[in-house]
């Protein structure tokens, strides 16, 4: 058997943004024909965006779907092209994906396996096909098969595993070997996690080994819809070898690769098993750069502003802005990157060509991130000095203001309403919050002044306690760090300053975490409030991602000896009840990167009831252990 060219490609699309993913979807083909590719594979439901969620249940985004579906295949002359699409039959929408040989439509398969956990909701839009199962499909009067369907394409005897179709135990490829399949086509939605390439690795190149075939893995790629970032990720495997990889988290639009295969041949070129670029703290700096830059380009904002504190999360948010835009002008050019974040217009670029790249990037940054140093009379000298630092270094425009004349205001009008003085001994929390709660107004007025995008700067271990003053710190349009924990913020900052070269960030991360809303002789920190932020995450993890109780939670900790088991008991308690009162703030938090293998938000992870009933009764059984 002769060799055939066999390509992937990741586009970068956006939910019913028509324009934009047909464009994207052209243009693969059309690198993919220019580079003599003959089968092309592209992701699930790429011609309206995965994350339409309820539109799906709508007639008319399938029907504009079919439509564009059809556009789609006349330009496909000479080549073979998967691509997909949601299509509902009789009030069903099924996920599919359209097989296209030289403009004629051949078929449509459809997804068999539903993904249902964590952050997908499949079941809620579409409906799962019966194995082995095969229909009709007509339009304008013409009839296409439908369902479980093998395809005979040249010498080539191709079946499609759909994302989840190829993560289940009973995979869809075990009935295409069955079948004769020489090529298995996975176009997938798959989200980005921290370690997730590893196990995709098992599945694309363990599968071409185990079904004797040539596979090719197809992923979304980009931000998509807000929530939920696609690495793009793109693999070519032949009979237990991986022949051919691409770099993720690109900041393209199509990202193409495609290898020549003998589809009979046991020999083949390969490339390295492993990526060397795994490390977890390097993933998380390439996902949030991309996951940043498509949320600001598709909001279409004109940059961002961050109330910097000069402590730990606001540095984190700052340094991915920056990288953002290091990352984007290395990858683009400076050309592409400014036209595709729509700034291009905010500069003459004739005073950018001739500088240095870090020059270079450190005037785009002046421009797309404006920071601020809110100040009142509880902060100190060391955290200005460590955002007036940090914003110099990255070349962030910086500000610095008090908010004390406006807090006073707020504090004379309540006391004089409820007539008596406002103390620290009485009213602790309520002095901490509303220095908070002051900040907002101001720096949201900055924020609509430059039609930006306010950056809120929660962390996930913040949002497991509620940690965090609503209407204050939580004021923003995105919260990007919010999928990942206090620990691994303050771990990654060591990272960046060490593997990054941020030296800004020296003082930062010599500096304890503080909310800095207590008089300075309180000598108020964030752990001395709560607990070590490494037990912190210990306790979550635990708690919410393998949904353990009080009682098991704490018979878990208390097998080393790190701390007493009454420290155990007491941070457990306090874990426990201070998660069941602020499910409302974790509500209402903005939107988050999913980043990990879990994360706390309601909307796109962990559901839990604002009201309930505080744990009460497990805490009881708690108290009565050892």
């Amino acid at each position: 058997m002769s060799t055939i060219r066999i390509g992937g490609a990741a586009v970068n699309q956006t939910p019913i943004d028509w324009d934009n993913n047909v464009k994207n979807i052209l243009e693969a083909i059309q690198q993919a024909r220019n580079a003599n590719v003959e089968i092309l594979c592209l992701p699930e439901l790429c011609i309206t965006g995965y994350g339409c969620e309820d539109l799906f249940l709508t007639d008319w985004v399938a029907e504009t779907a079919i439509e564009y579906c059809f556009k789609i295949a006349a330009e496909c002359t000479d080549i073979t092209v998967s691509v997909g699409l949601p299509m509902r039959i009789g009030g069903v929408t099924y996920n599919c994906a359209c097989m296209i040989e030289n403009t004629v439509v051949k078929g449509f398969s459809a997804k068999q396996f539903l993904a249902n956990e964590g952050v997908h909701y499949e079941t809620r839009w579409f409906t799962p096909w019966p194995r082995n199962h095969t229909s009709t499909y007509t339009y304008k009067e013409n009839k296409y098969p439908f369902g479980d369907i093998l395809y005979n394409i040249g010498e080539a005897r191709i079946g499609f595993e759909i994302c989840e179709d190829a993560w289940r135990e009973d995979r869809v490829a075990i009935r295409h070997y069955e079948k004769g399949a020489t090529l298995v086509l996975n176009p997938s939605a798959s989200h980005f996690a921290f370690g997730k390439s590893a196990i995709r690795y098992d599945l694309v190149i363990g599968g071409s080994e185990k079904f004797n075939c040539t596979y090719v893995y197809a992923n979304l790629l980009g931000n998509e819809a807000g929530r939920m970032i696609y690495d793009g990720e793109v693999l070519i495997a032949h009979k237990g070898k991986l022949i051919q990889r691409n770099d993720r988290l690109s900041f393209k639009n199509v990202n193409l690769i495609y290898s020549d295969i003998d589809l009979a041949s046991d020999v083949v070129e390969h490339v390295d098993l492993i990526h060397d670029d795994l490390e977890k703290e390097f993933e998380f700096w390439e996902a949030t750069s991309l996951g940043l830059f498509d949320y600001m380009r598709k909001s279409r904002s004109k940059g961002f502003v961050l109330s910097l504190s000069g402590g730990a999360d606001s540095a984190a948010c700052a340094i991915m802005v920056a990288e953002m835009i290091r990352k984007g002008l290395k990858e683009l050019g400076l050309k592409l990157f400014l036209q595709k974040s729509g700034m291009e217009n905010m500069f003459d670029q004739n005073d950018l060509t001739d500088l240095e790249f870090e020059e270079q990037a450190k005037k785009i940054t002046s421009v797309f991130l404006t920071t601020a140093y809110q100040a009142t009379k509880n902060s100190g000298a060391e955290t200005f000095q460590s955002a007036q630092t940090l914003a110099a270094s990255i070349g962030a425009t910086f500000y610095d203001w008090s908010v004390d004349e406006e807090i006073e205001q707020y504090k004379a009008t309540i006391e004089k309403i409820i007539e008596r003085p406002l103390s620290w001994e009485k009213d602790d929390l309520s002095l901490q919050n509303i220095q908070a709660r002051g900040r907002a107004p101001i720096i949201w007025l900055l924020t609509n002044i430059k039609q930006a995008l306010l950056i809120t700067t929660s962390n996930r271990s913040e949002g497991d306690v509620g940690y965090t003053t609503m209407d204050g710190d939580t004021a923003g349009g995105i919260a990007p760090i919010a999928g990942v924990d206090k620990d691994f913020i303050r771990s990654w900052l060591r990272w960046a300053e060490r593997n990054r070269n941020h030296t800004g960030l020296r003082l930062v991360n010599g500096l304890s975490p503080t909310a800095e809303l207590r008089p300075a002789g309180s000598n108020q920190t964030d752990e001395r409030d709560l607990m070590p932020y490494d037990v912190l995450a210990r306790i979550e993890r635990k708690a919410i991602k393998e949904r353990r109780s009080p009682k098991q939670v704490y018979a878990e900790l208390i097998k080393d000896d790190l701390h007493t088991r009454n420290e155990y008991k007491y941070w457990v308690k306090k874990f426990f009840r201070m998660w069941s009162i602020n499910q409302w703030k974790r509500e209402r938090i903005a939107p988050s990167f999913h980043m990990d293998d879990f994360n706390i938000d309601p909307r796109s992870w962990y559901r839990f009831p604002i009201l309930n009933s505080g744990f009460t009764k497990e805490i009881e059984e708690l108290d009565k252990l050892d």
